[in-house]
C-alpha cells in the first residue's frame, strides 16, 4: 500500500504556534471546564491557614479573627443589615462610575480624535491624576457638604482618570493604515469613528472600563469615611473605633466579592463586545 500523502495527513494540532508558522489561521484551544475553578484554591488555603493559625494559637484572635468568626458576624448582621449597607455602597459606586467613566469616555474620546484638543486639555488631566484620592475630600466638604452629592463626586474622580487614560491611548493608537482603508472606502468622519476607529480602539476601551470600576470601589471606601451612616466605609470605620476586627473584616470580605461579581459583569460585557477578536488566547 502507498504512503498517505503529505496533504492528506492529519495535522497536529498540538501546538498553534506550528499553525502560525505555517501560515494557517491559529485555532485557539476550547477552555478546559475544571480551569474555572483553580482561581477557588488560593482563598480557600488561605481560609484554611487563617483559621488552623487561630485555633493554634500562633495569632491573636483579636488582631486576625477566625473566618468562622467573621461568618458569624456576617450571620449576625442578618439579611436586612447587610442588604442595607450593600445598597447603600453599591448604589453609590453605581452612580459615581457612572457620572465619571461618562465624562471619561467624552474626553477620551476628544483628545484621542485631536491633537488640539490633547494640547489643550491633557496636561491639565494628567496633573490632577496624581492627586491622591483623599486630598479631594477636604475641598469636597467645603464645596458639597457632607451629603451624597461629595461622596458620588469622589467616587466619579476615581472612575474618571482609568476611563480617560484607556480611551485616549485606544483611539491614539489606532493603526494608521485602518484609517486610512476607511478614507479610501468613502467613509465620512462619522462613519469612520463609528466603523473603523471606534472598534478598533474598544479593547482598551474596555480595560479603562474594567479599571476605572475597580478604582470606583477604592474611592467609595475614602468617600464613606466623610460623614456616612451607612455602606460598607462605615462598617471599616464602626470596626476601627469599637476594637471589632471581625467587623473590619467582614466589610473587606463583602467589597472583595462586590468587586468581584462586577468584574466578572464587565468582563462577560467585555467578551460579548469583543467576540470578533481572532486572539490566540481566546476565551468566549
Amino acid at each position: 500500500m502507498s504512503a498517505t500523502p503529505p496533504s492528506l495527513a492529519r495535522p497536529n494540532r498540538l501546538d498553534p504556534l506550528d499553525d502560525w508558522s505555517a501560515g494557517q489561521p491559529v485555532v485557539p484551544p476550547k477552555p478546559i471546564a475544571w480551569r474555572r475553578w483553580l482561581g477557588l484554591i488560593p482563598p480557600v488555603l488561605l481560609l484554611a491557614l487563617g483559621e488552623l493559625a487561630v485555633r493554634a494559637g500562633w495569632v491573636s484572635p483579636n488582631l486576625l479573627p477566625a473566618p468562622s468568626d467573621v461568618a458569624r458576624t456576617l450571620v449576625e448582621f442578618g439579611a436586612e443589615g447587610l442588604t442595607r449597607h450593600v445598597l447603600a455602597s453599591s448604589g453609590r459606586v453605581g452612580l459615581g462610575f457612572a457620572l465619571g467613566a461618562g465624562l471619561g469616555l467624552v474626553a477620551g474620546a476628544a483628545v484621542g480624535l485631536s491633537r488640539h484638543v490633547e494640547a489643550l486639555i491633557d496636561p491639565s488631566f494628567q496633573a490632577l491624576r496624581a492627586i491622591p484620592s483623599l486630598a479631594w475630600v477636604p475641598l469636597l466638604l467645603l464645596w458639597l457638604g457632607i451629603d451624597e452629592a461629595s461622596k458620588v463626586t469622589l467616587i466619579a474622580i476615581g472612575a474618571f482618570f482609568p476611563v480617560y487614560m484607556g480611551v485616549s491611548s485606544g483611539f491614539r493608537d489606532v493603526d494608521r493604515k485602518l484609517v486610512e482603508v476607511g478614507q479610501i472606502a468613502g467613509l465620512r468622519p462619522v462613519a469612520l469613528v463609528r466603523r473603523v476607529l471606534f472598534p478598533a480602539a474598544l479593547p482598551p476601551v474596555m480595560t479603562g472600563l474594567r479599571n476605572g470600576l475597580s478604582l470606583a470601589w477604592m474611592f467609595m471606601v475614602a468617600a464613606e469615611l466623610i460623614a456616612a451612616t451607612k455602606g460598607l466605609g462605615y462598617l471599616l470605620t464602626d470596626g476601627r473605633e469599637t476594637g471589632r476586627a471581625d467587623i473590619v473584616l467582614a466589610a473587606i470580605v463583602l467589597l472583595a466579592v462586590l468587586g468581584q461579581i462586577s468584574d466578572t459583569g464587565m468582563r462577560w460585557l467585555e467578551t460579548r463586545l469583543l467576540r470578533w477578536r481572532d486572539t490566540l488566547d481566546s476565551r468566549h
